[in-house]
């Protein structure tokens, strides 16, 4: 008697399950369709420009004076924290608009004279005026405030040279962020609890295939689509809108393994709102509840350093934060894997939590 194919029936699946979500119009749209028209909207509003949004102030500023207080409180400017040679690193590629250098010029016994030494890369030369504007407007409202008649800091600029960091850098990885927790939490949750309550999955449970075997095809037929479709995102924003691969094919492939594990972890959760809910209906709502707040949390679509200082904490150890931290990173840093360990590992702590409660709570019927 012929043994039964362990592996012949687990691709079997794979296959089934995998012609079915390139089939489907629903999953086609929102995986990839979607996400490439978000893609061509951020593309044609950026022009080709360069993006950023933050502001670094020189390690060696005066801090304990009027006008650095008023630029670093000021709602129009975005601290970036970190170390001198990371913000002048950042500077340079165009990830903060400029670095700022607060310096008091008044010799003892004058009055107060400070100069607001601006230092930007030929990266983010589009939003310097905006930013000058900014600065020029608190130095006028500082000056009326203590009655000045004329300023009381003079504004001087200085540019480098950066790699310029355009718009589609920053958008493309959280298109991809996006796509990956959508398709991934809503496809394995609605297909699992839809087999669950069709009967099929304990038919396939009573036939000789291993309950672990029919779980993998489903999941690698869904890692299959969602690799494909982050590889035409790529694709599609390197040729058409210049995105950055700073070390050409092997920033590819690490953003390919990055990818990877964000879906096992999003797939995770698919698998345990797929068993905690009871009806059809619930389904988008436990989705929604686990992905809407991450949309708008984790640098989706604007910078995560917009958001009150009282919310970062939260912010990075969201897993679409992760994602996307590690996607911009590799992509236009080139940092590879090792530089985003940080990101990599809040990935692997959510798989690891995620997968306990799913072992738990997942049901065959």
């Amino acid at each position: 008697m012929q043994q039964y194919s362990q592996s012949k029936a687990t691709w079997a699946i794979t296959r089934a399950s995998l012609k079915s979500m390139f089939r489907s119009p629903q999953s086609v749209f929102f995986s990839i369709f979607f996400p490439i028209v978000l893609i061509v909207i951020f593309g044609a509003l950026s022009g080709g420009g360069a993006f950023s949004v933050d502001v670094a102030f020189d390690k060696s500023s005066d801090t304990a004076n009027i006008v650095y207080q008023s630029l670093k409180n000021s709602p129009l400017i975005f601290e970036e924290k970190g170390s001198q040679d990371s913000l002048v690193q950042k500077m340079k590629k165009g990830q903060v608009t400029a670095l700022l250098l607060v310096k008091k010029i008044s010799q003892p016994g004058e009055k107060d004279r400070f100069d607001v030494h601006v230092t930007s890369s030929s990266a983010s030369q589009q939003q310097l005026p905006s930013l000058l504007s900014v600065i020029n407007g608190e130095l006028a409202k500082l000056d009326k405030d203590i009655l000045e008649k004329s300023s009381i800091a003079n504004v001087t600029t200085e540019q480098v040279e950066g790699r310029a960091y355009k718009l589609i850098d920053f958008y493309l990885p959280g298109m991809i962020g996006f796509s990956l927790i959508g398709s991934a939490v809503f496809g394995v949750a609605f297909l699992f609890f839809n087999l669950r309550e069709t009967l099929v999955l304990k038919r396939l449970y009573a036939s000789p295939v291993k309950r672990l075997n029919i779980i993998f095809a489903e999941t690698f037929a869904r890692v299959i689509f969602q690799i494909v479709t982050v590889v035409i995102l790529i694709l599609f924003g390197k040729f058409l809108y210049g995105f950055t691969l700073a070390n050409g094919f092997i920033t590819f492939l690490e953003m390919i393994v990055v990818c990877l594990l964000a879906l096992i972890v999003f797939m995770g959760a698919g698998f345990i709102i797929s068993s905690v809910a009871k009806n059809q209906n619930v389904i988008p709502i436990y989705s929604n509840l686990f992905m809407f707040p991450q949309y708008f949390l984790s640098g989706t679509f604007f910078p995560k350093g917009a958001l009150p200082k009282s919310f970062q904490w939260l912010v990075e150890i969201l897993p679409l934060t992760a994602l996307n931290d590690a996607l911009r990173k590799i992509s236009f840093e080139g940092a590879g894997l090792l530089a985003a360990s940080k990101q990599i590992g809040i990935l692997a702590i959510w798989g690891v939590l995620v997968y306990l409660i799913a072992a738990r709570v997942f049901k065959w019927e």
